[in-house]
């Protein structure tokens, strides 16, 4: 199993940028996918989530009217549109997988992770 994460690199603030976390090797049936984030000596943190009918989405404070979460269930795909950024958002981004169907924040109800990619964004 492996989510496989991408679209991390240096960005001005006020830039945008696109990840996405592809997953193979399995499929995972209706559960739903988030995004955290960790950024230097903090601890990983909630980005957003979503279902897997993309119809049920959360985000966390500092980046709601920011960031979008989206999935593509035939790609087996979750993306992060990221807009507006600011160079509090600097961190390594991960994917994670669900271990249930609901949109759910605590770290330890997901069950598979991506390798991590890197934004840094510059003021």
């Amino acid at each position: 199993v492996q989510l496989q994460a991408s679209g991390g690199g240096l960005v001005q603030a006020g830039d945008s940028l696109r990840l996405s976390c592809a997953a193979s090797g399995r499929t995972f049936g209706f559960r739903s996918m988030g995004w955290f984030r960790q950024a230097p000596g903090k601890e990983r943190e909630f980005v957003a989530a979503i279902n897997w009918g993309g119809d049920v989405i959360s985000y966390a404070d500092p980046v709601k009217g920011r960031f979008t979460i989206s999935r593509d269930n035939a790609k087996n795909t979750v993306y992060l549109q990221m807009n507006s950024l600011k160079s509090e958002d600097t961190a390594v981004y991960y994917c994670a997988v669900a271990s249930g169907l609901r949109v759910t924040i605590p770290r330890d109800e997901y069950d598979y992770w991506g390798q991590g990619t890197l934004v840094t964004v510059s003021s």
